[in-house]
């Protein structure tokens, strides 16, 4: 299996630092706000080799934090009125919905940076005591140029380097290249007690903490967009190895842009998307499979003629084992013909194809088109005359695949309509008796069915979208 490193730039062969086992850090989310498609990427992608080096038979410790402590956390906690912790807790949750609507599975631990401040107090005082920081009136910097590999990452020159707009000029620093570990608290802010100031940690310094205290001191894979290379993941290496004295992670994975219609996303031009939104114009299984049809290093560009195009293409490969599981229910249960056996060989390279793909830096592009070809196999050679075990055989391997890349190839009997307002019933019931979480899970669910309710002066209403 071959990645390609980011930090040397180039496919590299993949040898765990544990046989068998796996160490993989990925960058999540601020959770100030619903989470919008281009974070979407990064989760689906990842999940994706996740899910992979299972299906090689590898052990994954998945690790995947919450920065739940952060200047938009803050402001937003003040603009409502309400404790940063409400704010925090209530997109945590909106993340945890997203991405079980994405088929992301749930990390081996998704920690939080506020649940972690002491790991992060003991690692400062670790680069201090190695004379990798300093302490200014309450405020802790990285010596950027104590560390002799910075840059390695983004190749950036260190010489080369200038106070901008990302390095803030401050006569406090030694260097206006170092960056903050920790800062003093103001106004309205929340707090930890520390040997510096009573204040909070710099978003650097969360990641190599955490990554420390759940995976070790080295890793095998770091995570994330390539948005992160510079300054993030750049500081987490200086941190890290400077406190640890070791090579912090072996592979840097970089998943690329995301365009809305070929232009950057961004609010001010008015076309930024929220997972949730996309989610009530189609499915959230048709976004996974859409960033999966586009190689996870190149840009992607969004738009609605391609989601749609993309749900159509899943359409079609749902239709295909729909047929063949109908077909099982009435087809002869006898021993497989020689030409059964043979058809079964362009199967089996079908499948040879696909992990070729997958182990050529996670090509999911080229392993689509593979389900794909294995799609046009069976429907123009699975008929009624065959064998019950050549139908399933074709029907498990298309499944197979699929899931391999998180996406489910059965389609979902669709509710009754009595169902739904049995449903809808329910969803009355709990509000009545102020259950709101009941409540929301059940509207919840029937979105997931594609169910939208209208709350309306007249009652609920609802339909299919």
């Amino acid at each position: 299996m071959k990645i390609y490193n980011t930090l040397t730039k180039s496919k590299e062969e993949f040898k765990p630092l544990e046989e068998g086992k796996v160490k993989m850090y990925v960058c999540g989310p601020t959770v100030y706000n619903d989470i919008h498609i281009g974070n979407a990427r990064p989760m689906i992608v990842f999940d994706t080799v996740r899910r992979y080096f299972e299906y090689k038979g590898y052990e994954v410790n998945y690790v995947s934090n919450f920065t739940d402590v952060d200047d938009k956390i803050i402001k937003k906690a003040n603009e409502e009125g309400v404790t940063c912790r409400e704010i925090t807790e209530r997109y945590i949750k909106s993340v945890k919905e997203d991405m079980k609507a994405m088929n992301v599975k749930p990390a081996t631990v998704h920690p939080r940076a506020t649940e972690e401040i002491d790991g992060m107090i003991e690692m400062i005082k670790t680069l201090i005591d190695k004379g990798h920081a300093y302490e200014k009136n309450g405020t802790v910097y990285f010596r950027t140029r104590s560390f002799a590999g910075y840059g390695k990452l983004s190749k950036k020159n260190i010489d080369e380097l200038e106070s901008g707009a990302r390095i803030a000029v401050n006569e406090e620093k030694e260097d206006p290249l170092d960056f903050v570990l920790w800062k003093p608290k103001k106004e309205g802010e929340p707090a930890w007690p520390s040997p510096w100031s009573e204040g909070r940690p710099g978003w650097h310094i969360e990641c190599s903490e955490m990554s420390k205290k759940y995976l070790g001191d080295q890793i095998d894979i770091h995570a994330g967009g390539e948005d992160l290379i510079f300054p993030h993941h750049e500081n987490e290496i200086a941190q890290s190895e400077a406190a640890n004295g070791k090579e912090f992670a072996t592979y840097w994975i970089h998943n690329g842009f995301l365009n809305i219609d070929n232009k950057k996303m961004s609010k001010s031009e008015g076309n930024f998307f929220t997972v949730k939104e996309i989610g009530a114009k189609f499915p959230l299984e048709v976004l996974r499979f859409f960033m999966l049809s586009v190689h996870y290093r190149n840009p992607i560009n969004f738009s609605r003629e391609l989601m749609e195009a993309t749900q159509t293409g899943l359409e079609r490969i749902k239709t295909a084992v729909f047929n063949l599981n109908s077909l099982l229910k009435s087809v002869e249960d006898k021993a497989m013909s020689e030409e059964e056996k043979k058809e079964l060989e362009n199967v089996a390279a079908l499948q040879a194809k696909f992990e070729a793909a997958m182990d050529d830096d996670f090509n999911t592009a080229d392993a689509v088109s593979v389900i794909f070809e294995l799609v046009k196999l069976a429907n123009s050679t699975v008929t009624g005359q065959n064998s019950k075990e050549f139908v399933q055989k074709t029907a498990d391997e298309i499944t197979k695949l699929c899931d391999i890349l998180g996406v489910v190839a059965e389609q979902e009997e669709e509710l009754l309509e009595e169902e739904i307002e049995q449903l809808i019933e329910e969803r009355q019931a709990a509000r009545k008796a102020k259950n709101f979480a009941r409540a929301d899970e059940v509207r919840n669910l029937l979105l997931e069915k594609g169910i939208v309710l209208e709350d309306t002066r007249e009652g609920v209403r609802w339909k299919r979208v």
